[in-house]
């Protein structure tokens, strides 16, 4: 892999992942689509704002950060880079649908993925770009866009870039990388990759399944029964899990990867002491992403305050953005988890993501037609500020 002069005729793959230093020429375009006056003014009233009876307080720490905006950026940068070519991005650039649409009104493709993970990679012609998502890519992806010999837009976030260097060290020791994450989300799929020797758990009570075969052993058949498609190929629990380090996907639950990473450290150490600890395991660090640890936080204090609902935006397929909701849930506050202002009325009805992850329809008015009400307002990593900003007007107009 080189980086050579820009041609659609060279004969290697080239990459570029630093954009092309358009960044001026598209912050007009970028602010007019994903920047909003009303969420400017509602920053500079210290985060609230009453209008028809309704109060908004909106989370300290919300909407876009900084590895999405710079991929979102890179992405138009691109457009602007190479007008006549053509250009894809592998799945969705981030996980929010209204930036998606966006760039195929430009004319940039998407390469839808199948049931099985697998992509139509064979639509990238030579000469074509590619654009790779913030959450990155995995190994087998890269060899095959290399194989067709495109150019490729690397915006993989520096948090995610942070975790694959940690499981390529793991690897290197002979260690097992436990990947706390979802094994069906990009992200994780590329770090496991990498990793060499992996499992991925979803939720402590996984990683409490797993430390308990650690000390009492069991079934391996019930084992990879129950990690079928978490496990790197030919994984053997009674040899694999001898030494591990915690990894994670970067959107996690900040409080629940601590729990996962102390969990496995404890196991370890009761399994093998003190003193031989540091040969059985690694200790993982802190690579929940800065954005993320923030967004969690203001959401937790946010929840303290007296809130008579409480609306998370973000899509659907976010997986930051559903752990927002997750805090609210826990809070007993009624809240509901959408992904842009079409999923608010008419008729006072609203479209959410139910904790069983299905789309439903409240079948009532989900908000009172009359009197004072004070509305929490958060959103995803991926949720431009122009997103929550027509929320918030679809919701003063119930009041209209």
């Amino acid at each position: 892999m080189t980086n050579k002069d820009d041609s659609a005729n060279q004969p290697v793959t080239q990459y570029h992942r630093k954009g092309f230093g358009l960044k001026d020429v598209v912050e007009v375009e970028l602010k007019k689509v994903y920047e909003s006056d009303l969420i400017a003014k509602l920053r500079a009233s210290g985060n609230v704002m009453t209008v028809n009876g309704i109060t908004i307080k909106l989370a300290e720490a919300f909407g876009f950060c900084w590895g999405v905006d710079r991929a979102v950026s890179m992405a138009y940068e691109a457009r602007q880079h190479f007008p006549d070519r053509k250009i894809w991005i592998t799945n969705e650039i981030i996980h929010n649908p209204i930036v998606n649409q966006n760039l195929r009104e430009m004319g940039i493709g998407f390469l839808q993925m199948a049931e099985d993970g697998s992509k139509d990679i064979d639509r990238i012609g030579q000469g074509d770009v590619v654009i790779l998502p913030a959450f990155g890519a995995s190994i087998e992806e890269l060899k095959s866009l290399e194989d067709r010999k495109c150019e490729i837009v690397d915006t993989t976030c520096p948090w995610v870039s942070r975790v694959w260097n940690r499981v390529v060290n793991y690897d290197k020791k002979d260690f097992t990388a436990i990947i706390h994450g979802k094994p069906d989300h990009e992200e994780t799929v590329a770090t496991a990759s990498r990793a060499g020797t992996y499992l991925i758990v979803q939720n402590l009570a996984q990683a409490e399944w797993v430390c308990n075969y650690i000390v009492n052993g069991g079934k391996k058949e019930d084992f990879l029964a129950r990690f079928d498609k978490a496990v790197s190929l030919n994984f053997d629990p009674d040899v694999d899990l001898v030494k591990i380090g915690v990894a994670n996907q970067t959107t996690m639950f900040k409080g629940e990867t601590e729990q996962i990473g102390k969990l496995f450290e404890k196991t370890i150490l009761a399994k093998y002491g003190p003193t031989q600890i540091d040969q059985h395991f690694l200790s993982p660090g802190d690579t929940i992403c800065d954005a993320t640890q923030e967004r969690q936080d203001a959401m937790l204090k946010l929840v303290e305050e007296k809130l008579d609902l409480m609306l998370v935006i973000g899509g659907f397929n976010s997986s930051n953005t559903g752990h927002l909701q997750e805090i609210a849930h826990k809070r007993g506050l009624p809240s509901y988890h959408i992904d842009g202002p079409d999923c608010v009325g008419p008729g006072n009805v609203i479209r959410y993501k139910s904790e069983n992850s299905e789309q439903t329809e409240t079948k009532e008015l989900f908000f009172p037609e009359a009197g004072d009400v004070t509305v929490g307002v958060t959103s995803g990593a991926s949720t431009p500020d122009q997103v929550v900003a027509e929320v918030l007007e679809r919701l003063f107009a119930l009041r209209a």
